[in-house]
Parts: structure tokens; sequence; C-alpha cells
């Protein structure tokens, strides 16, 4: 998992939603792709913050549909798509009712062992859940692929993906019939305080790197609605911004050597006057005086059920 507001660029510092981008369904012909490798303890650190910021409210709509889902009698099956470490499986397994079977997806074994080593062996009422990964590709992800899945979740991933690669992923899920939750999409919104002057040429231009190569960035959310809707799903979307204060000081840190990197990656021309921002951040920050909120959003996706099964 990831969260899209920091940069691609080096392992230490991997952009939030980034892990999410390349995961999902297994390479065909036994082929092994290059994986990029993302620091778990940049994964682990923000864990926190992803969990206080994830949309309790699309909880109780999707406890109801899950509640009413065919062979209800059964385990519920979750694929994870870009699981990263595991942290979407921490946070929401213990936050619903019955046995659990997850099925965890990402590119990158190192990750996967990760998540497997710490998954939650519980659901809310004691129920057991156990845990599968598999390693591959979201962009073969086909209904096929999800078959007798009773959820899919994500986070962090549609705003690195294409418009295309959106149209796969959507379709995959509502030719499955099952509901999705995808969570913690950047809309393209940072506040920081105290001010600065630089803050929104940095801000725009980290945009304008998250669009680079048709990537949907903040747009994803708006694409998102549209797409499943017109697939004929429903969907709701509630804000999951991350709050980060004197208490999230190391979180904060590493989010803006990812934030202002990106931005000199997209525009190298600032790079001097950058330094000097992020120095001075960096500053602001240690003296526990810097406060940040990345805004983010949740999306529920209810498709029709397949077979005309609740």
């Amino acid at each position: 998992m990831s969260m899209s507001t920091t940069p691609p660029g080096p392992q230490a510092h991997p952009t939030a939603a980034e892990p999410a981008a390349l995961s999902g369904i297994p390479s065909p012909g036994g082929t092994e792709p290059e994986v990029p490798r993302y620091a778990p303890q940049w994964l682990q650190l923000r864990e926190p913050a992803d969990a206080a910021a994830r949309a309790h409210e699309l909880l109780d709509p999707l406890r109801i549909r899950l509640a009413h889902r065919s062979g209800r009698a059964t385990d519920l099956v979750v694929h994870d798509l870009g699981c990263g470490t595991g942290s979407m499986g921490r946070w929401l397994a213990p936050l619903l009712d019955g046995a659990q079977h997850w099925i965890l997806h990402d590119r990158d074994p190192y990750l996967l062992h990760f998540a497997t080593v710490g998954a939650p062996k519980s659901a809310a009422d004691g129920s057991r859940v156990t845990v599968t990964t598999q390693r591959g590709d979201i962009g073969r992800l086909t209904p096929d692929a999800l078959a007798g899945a009773s959820l899919v979740t994500a986070s962090a991933l549609l705003d690195v993906l294409t418009a295309d690669e959106l149209e796969t992923f959507a379709a995959a899920c509502v030719g499955a019939g099952c509901p999705a939750l995808l969570t913690l999409s950047v809309v393209g919104r940072v506040e920081l305080a105290p001010a600065h002057p630089m803050d929104q040429e940095i801000a725009d231009a980290f945009d304008a790197h998250q669009r680079r190569g048709d990537l949907l960035g903040p747009d994803a959310v708006r694409a998102a609605c549209e797409v499943f809707e017109r697939l004929g799903a429903s969907v709701r979307v509630q804000p999951s911004p991350w709050r980060l204060g004197a208490e999230q000081a190391e979180l904060t840190g590493e989010w803006l050597r990812g934030w202002v990197g990106a931005a000199v990656e997209q525009r190298p021309d600032i790079a001097d006057r950058a330094e000097t921002y992020l120095q001075d951040r960096l500053a602001d920050c240690a003296a526990g005086r810097l406060d940040v909120v990345v805004h983010h959003s949740d999306i529920l996706v209810l498709p029709r059920p397949v077979g005309g099964a609740g």
C-alpha cells in the first residue's frame, strides 16, 4: 500500500501510493519483471496516520452489503491489491465480523513477507482470519481473477493508475459483483501552517509530477466515480485527510523530503530554492511548529451483485 503524497524517488522515500501501482495478479508464463523495492520502514511509519485517516463512515454501508451477500455462510474473501506491508488488513479485518480469508497482492515478495508476518489473526467477533499471498501485476486484473471475492480493498491505488488501467480495474470489480473499498487517494490539496510563500509552487509541481506518464494523480477520484457509475455501480466518497502535527514529526519530515523531491524532479529549475524551502520546513517540523493536512478521499463502490444475489 502507499499514499501518493510523496514522489517515486529513492527507495527510502517511495510515493505513498506507488507501491500499489504495480500490484495485483500474477505475471503469466513465469516471467519475473523487475520489481521496485519500497522500504517497509516508510510503510510502517505511515501506518498510524493511514489508520487515523481512513473514513469510518463507509464501514456501515459496507457491513450491510457484506451481511446480505450470496454465500454469506462461508468465509468473507477479501482481495487486498497493492497490500504493501498489510496495513489495510490490520485496520479492516478487526472491524468486520465473521471468518475472513485475505488474499494479499503485491509485486514485491519482500513486502508480501512483511504482510504475512504481521497479518491479523481475528475478526471483530473473534472469528478466525487467514491469509495467503499472490504476487503479480494489477494490469492483468480480470473478473475471473476476482471470482469468489466478497470484497476488494486497496490503499492509494487509484492515483497511480492511467485511465486505461482504471477502466480495466473497474470492469473487473463490477464484473465480479463485489464491493470495493478504495482508500487514501490524493485529491491535489495540501495545507501547511504556518504558510510559506513557496507552498503553492511546490504543490503545483508535485501535482504535475503525479500526472506524469498519463497517471491520473489528483484527478483519480473524480475519474473513478465516473467510470464506476457508468458501469452501473453506486459510489460513496468520504474525505480521509492525513493530519500531521508535532506528534507525527518523523512522518512529516519523511513526507516533506518526498513531496519536495517529486516537485524538483518535475521542475529542476526550482532546485536551489526548493532546497532552502525544505530545510526551512524541516526546521519548523523539528521545532514542533509545523502542521500539515494532506487531503485524500476514500471511495466505497457497490456494484450490482452478480446473478441478482444480495
